[in-house]
């Protein structure tokens, strides 16, 4: 792991990170150990249990006090407490006293052990829509939510808007949507689930989501067949876990994106566009009602974004750790229309924000169950979206969902996408 713990005389402020061990888990403790003795007290961890080694370092260094791990039960919560007693061994540490919470819900009851309140910051930085209940969990904390699972806004949207206690309690931390905070603060927005007052007074006119284009920008349909895994993993700005990346292959991650930006800043889906950028630079823009398009520029690091989900509205010192745009060199930064023909998922997601309030999830919840069939072998990489549309239009859709209607037709959207992939997968498609 790199970095260093920061001193124990830091913030009294407290943080729970959710998704520890991946991407984005990782990447939040670098930036904790630049922050240093502004940086909030680690008090919980929660990682799946693919990585217990580094969970278990992370947790020795951080000296944290309640630890999760997705799946399992006794058996798990001993084998990780041997793993833990080992790691101290090696970093010469004492032997941590730690709650050990294992099972589906682990990361949620991590969120609720750990006690926190309206001072104390959740870092969601767990991939997929088990995410939800962890965000639920995190707003009911009254604690800020930098939230990085895109996933559970996407599949929860109503939920999640009525579990917010106060303007402003989300940071998202996602690069576009945090461009976007960025840049709404050169005018006024006064609406939606970022901002500090909700009184509905607005002077945007559009937001501008930019997408790299893929390891596949410029391919025409004809030319998207026979794409292997490693092609699709094989990501030309950013460094992402394969979920993420095979679904910025797709585009269906700017598809999930455009209905987060929707349900974050309260703006239409029809007034949030969707251009390629493929130097990644421009993570996104803002247009106002004078014309004025503002921009957020920076080099493709999710450092940045996770930074100022930790410390927002401030701008922490992150000297040495980012690096900021050299303009003493030549640069040329382009930008081209999204190829709907090529890459319908986009069309596919404004269309599901649109038809109800439980075709998100349903989308969502098709497209992980496709992914993984992906990644597996099972089906071929057009067959991801394919799969995704047929079962977003079976769905008839919910008005005003519970909780437990949106995890029945995510049920429903998984059983359903994966009848879809056995077809394909033996030949026949339906």
């Amino acid at each position: 792991m790199n970095g260093t713990a920061p001193s124990r005389s830091h913030s009294p402020h407290r943080l729970a990170l959710l998704g520890s061990t991946g991407s984005i888990g990782t990447q939040t403790l670098e930036v904790l150990a630049r922050l240093g003795t502004a940086s909030p007290r680690v008090v919980a961890l929660a990682a799946g249990g693919s990585r217990l080694d580094l969970l278990a370092r992370q947790a020795i260094i951080w000296e944290v006090p309640v630890l999760a791990v997705s799946g399992g039960g006794e058996d798990l919560a001993e084998q990780f407490r041997r793993i833990l007693s080992a790691m101290a061994a090696e970093l010469g540490r004492p032997d941590p006293v730690t709650t050990i919470l294992t099972g589906p819900h682990a990361a949620t009851m991590a969120v609720e052990a750990a006690e926190l309140g309206a001072q104390d910051i959740v870092v969601n930085g767990i991939t997929g829509s088990v995410g939800l209940l962890p965000t639920l969990a995190a707003l009911r904390s009254g604690a800020r939510l930098a939230l990085a699972n895109k996933e559970s806004l996407v599949v929860g949207g109503a939920l999640v808007r009525e579990a917010v206690i106060r303007p402003g309690q989300i940071v998202p931390v996602d690069s576009e949507h945090s461009a976007i905070a960025q840049a709404l603060a050169s005018g006024r927005h006064e609406k939606g689930l970022t901002s500090p007052v909700i009184s509905g007074l607005s002077e945007v006119r559009r937001l501008v989501l930019t997408a790299s284009g893929g390891p596949f920008r410029g391919r025409n349909r004809a030319q998207l067949t026979g794409i292997s895994a490693a092609a699709a993993l094989n990501h030309p700005t950013w460094d992402m876990g394969p979920v993420v990346t095979i679904n910025s292959s797709t585009l269906i991650n700017k598809g999930l994106e455009l209905i987060e930006a929707h349900l974050l800043f309260d703006v239409a889906p029809e007034q949030i566009d969707v251009v390629v950028h493929p130097q990644s630079i421009i993570h996104s823009m803002v247009e106002f009602t004078d014309g004025a398009t503002i921009a957020q520029a920076s080099p493709p690091d999710m450092r940045l974004p996770i930074a100022l989900g930790l410390t927002w509205p401030e701008r922490p010192d992150l000297s040495g750790l980012v690096v900021s745009n050299d303009w003493r060199e030549p640069v040329s930064w382009t930008f081209e229309p999204l190829d709907g023909e090529a890459f319908p998922a986009v069309d596919l997601a404004r269309g599901a924000v649109a038809a109800s309030a439980t075709h998100p999830a349903v989308l969502n919840a098709a497209n992980e169950q496709a992914v993984a069939a992906f990644l597996g072998g099972g089906i071929e990489w057009l067959d991801i979206v394919e799969i995704d549309e047929a079962v977003v239009g079976e769905h008839e859709g919910l008005a005003s969902p519970s909780l437990d209607d949106v995890l029945a037709v995510e049920t429903w959207a998984r059983t359903r996408a994966d009848e879809l992939i056995a077809a394909r997968n033996g030949g026949t498609h339906l």
